[in-house]
Formats: C-alpha cells, structure tokens, sequence
C-alpha cells in the first residue's frame, strides 16, 4: 500500500496525519516507510525530534543523484534512516528539496520517486507519503508514485472551497500519469462535535457524496505534546481517544473498497 497524504492548505494535519497511520501500521507488525517530501521536514522530525538535524541521506540526497549522471549510483536503500520505532522507516526531508525543485521540474524527474519506491517494494509493506502545502513537482510526483490519496479537511469555508480543486488535482493525475491512483478519502481533522459550523460543514461533505471517512479525528491538546516529545501519539498514548481514532481511521483506510477516482460532484 502507498498513500499519500495531500493538501494545498498549510496546517491542516498532513504531517501529523502520515506519521500517526504510519505508526499504527508498523505497529500491526507491517515493514513501513515515511516518505517526507516537504521542504519543512516535519514529518522526519516528528519520528527523530533533535537528530533530525543530523546529516543522514534523504529524499533531497536522493533527487540530488537523479540529476547527475553516476557510473555507480547508490541503491535506494541507502537513502532511508531508521527510526526509534520498531519496523518504521524514513526518507527524511529538509530544506535543500526547496533548492533544486526547479531543476527537478526543468528536467522531468517527475516519475523518480515511483520507480524508486518500486525498488523498495520488497522491502516495505507500506509507505506513507508527506507532501508540501502546494501542488508542485515533488506532490505530483507523490501523486504518480502512490496508489491511494488521502485529503485531510479541518472543517471551514476555506478548505472546503479548496477541496474540490484537490479532488480534481488528483483525477488529473489519475488521467495523465497513474491509472492506479484512487482517492482514499477525506480525513475530518480537528473536529469539534459540539460546535455548529464544523458539524455542519462535514454532513454536507457527506450529504454531496464525497468520500468521507470515519471517524473523524478529534481536536487534542495531547497531539501537540506527541509533536513535542518526537513520538506519534499513537505510541505515547495509546488508549488516549486520539489515538484509538488513529486505529480506527487505519481500518478504514485499509479496508477493501470498490471506489476508483474521487470527482466531486457539484
């Protein structure tokens, strides 16, 4: 399985959405990677807190080589960390992706990451996928590698009016590059059921047909805490209510479902 993790809008969870599925998988006993590809690696530094910092190969390490030409280029495996978490892996992401993107995109490396991940399929069961908040080179080439894309929603007018240009974003892609490509659903984050308008908004979602998922994820001072401690609260804490939304919300990922593409209805 390789699912990514895809919004335009900052803050609504990406990072934090990818690690904990991540982590619930490789806790299920499933060999799992973290891809980071947003310049901001906060999804490496979430899983590694202060050795994020430390010079490992990575992601940027990796498009780096596909630019030059090596008599003897390194194996994919050699730009994957390990983690302090048992059977959860990381391509770690850090600013220089930002440095090369144009040079990346001039040159049409966009089908690198699939085919690297194609290496690395027999070595990882899954693979979770952290984008940059904005359609550019390194989400398409997510988009291209992946099989399933996960849209993750925080319950206001703005996301939601972004959310149909997500939803066709992707059929492009699903069109142009990767027939494999489906939507695996919208993911409700920071959801406060007692509030009117988030309520509100989501049963619309549903109301239009647009795959949303359940259950939705519920607003936690405890998730900033797992950010802190550089642990996925789903290991922190794993009977917190958090945390069981995380399990559940992996089953219904994971689930078999007889859904192909993801078009809004308008």
């Amino acid at each position: 399985m390789r699912t990514v993790v895809f919004n335009q809008k900052g803050g609504v969870g990406k990072s934090t959405i990818t690690v904990n599925l991540a982590a619930v998988a490789a806790g299920r006993g499933r060999r799992t990677l973290v891809v980071d590809l947003d310049p901001q690696g906060n999804a490496s530094r979430y899983l590694l807190g202060e050795a994020a910092d430390a010079p490992r190969a990575g992601v940027a390490d990796f498009f780096e080589q596909s630019l030059k030409f090596s008599m003897r280029p390194r194996g994919e495996a050699e730009f994957v960390s390990d983690t302090p978490f048992e059977r959860l892996a990381l391509m770690a992401g850090d600013a220089r992706l930002d440095e090369m993107h144009a040079k990346l995109e001039s040159r049409y490396k966009i089908y690198k990451l699939r085919e690297a991940l194609d290496a690395l399929a027999a070595d990882f069961d899954e693979v979770w996928i952290d984008t940059p908040p904005a359609l550019n080179f390194y989400t398409r080439s997510a988009l291209i590698a992946a099989r399933s894309c996960l849209i993750p929603f925080d319950c206001d007018a703005f996301s939601r009016r972004a959310l149909y240009g997500l939803l066709e974003a992707v059929e492009e892609i699903r069109a142009d590059h990767n027939a494999d490509l489906a939507v695996g659903g919208v993911v409700v984050n920071q959801f406060q059921p007692r509030a009117n308008l988030p309520a509100r908004t989501v049963q619309e979602l549903v109301d239009e047909g647009l795959p949303v998922l359940e259950p939705y994820l519920s607003q936690s001072v405890r998730i900033r805490e797992s950010h802190e401690r550089s642990t996925p609260i789903v290991v922190l804490d794993p009977r917190h209510k958090l945390a069981e939304e995380f399990e559940a919300l992996y089953d219904a990922i994971a689930a078999p479902k007889g859904r192909k593409g993801g078009k809004a209805r308008r």
